[in-house]
């Protein structure tokens, strides 16, 4: 059987790369998706999964149109696109008092709107196949709130909304929409905070440690697999018990 087809949005990121690596070697063949607009990060990614079977693409998801070109292109080089992981995200953390109208709309578009921009393509051909996995990287801020973070917050919790709104108008599909939210994990923007602040992250977390992007990684190759056609609509959080609910 032909090997599925899945797109990793943010891919050449440090948890992106993680779930790129996790899908392809789960027998996916993976593109990843980023702007391309920094060779050392691109150069350092094609060393991570150098003889996997993952290739990149320079999109920008908040870019409609560009995403539509992109799935296309997909659809007929490949003959589908199997499963979307929506991982994109920045932040510009302030205030709301000192948030400017370009700081908002910056991540809300990113963040949310490139779920929007990647998934309505993307759907229809899923829908039509009768199989399609869906997982949206959201955040564990997206369910508690952080302080500086309005805009990112926002971004994330309304990404469980589209998940689980969308989920229900392409269950009968074969196609599942699900959301991951990570907590704090070893990558290079939160390893990049003063030790002081670090320390104060960890000592809040139960297990007593920052997540590793292969934890993560495990999570969204768990809701892609095709035996999982039976969990949609779900968050997964994946903090190590920072935010517990139910």
């Amino acid at each position: 059987m032909q090997k599925r087809t899945a797109v990793v949005t943010g891919g050449t990121g440090g948890l992106g790369t993680a779930i790129c690596i996790s899908l392809a070697r789960a027998g996916r063949s993976v593109v990843a998706v980023d702007l391309g607009d920094n060779p050392q990060r691109l150069e350092a990614f094609r060393g991570e999964v150098q003889g996997l079977d993952i290739s990149f693409a320079a999109v920008d998801v908040s870019d409609h149109a560009a995403c539509a070109a992109f799935v296309a292109a997909i659809e007929e080089e490949r003959g589908g696109l199997d499963i979307l992981v929506n991982g994109a995200g920045i932040t510009r953390d302030v205030t709301l008092r000192k948030m400017t109208a370009a700081q908002w709309q910056q991540v809300i578009d990113v963040n949310l709107g490139g779920v929007f921009n990647m998934c309505q393509p993307a759907i229809e051909g899923m829908a039509a196949r009768g199989f399609g996995r869906v997982v949206n990287i959201s955040s564990v801020n997206g369910q508690t709130g952080q302080f500086g973070q309005a805009n990112y917050s926002a971004a994330k919790a309304g990404m469980h909304g589209f998940t689980m709104a969308l989920a229900r108008e392409v269950a009968r599909k074969g196609v599942t929409v699900n959301s991951v939210s990570p907590g704090y994990c070893e990558t290079a923007l939160v390893t990049s905070m003063s030790r002081e602040i670090l320390d104060g992250i960890v000592s809040r977390v139960p297990v007593g440690r920052l997540g590793q992007p292969e934890e993560i990684a495990r999570a969204v190759e768990f809701l892609t697999a095709d035996d999982a056609g039976f969990i949609t609509g779900a968050n997964l959080p994946v903090n190590g018990g920072l935010f517990i609910s139910f």
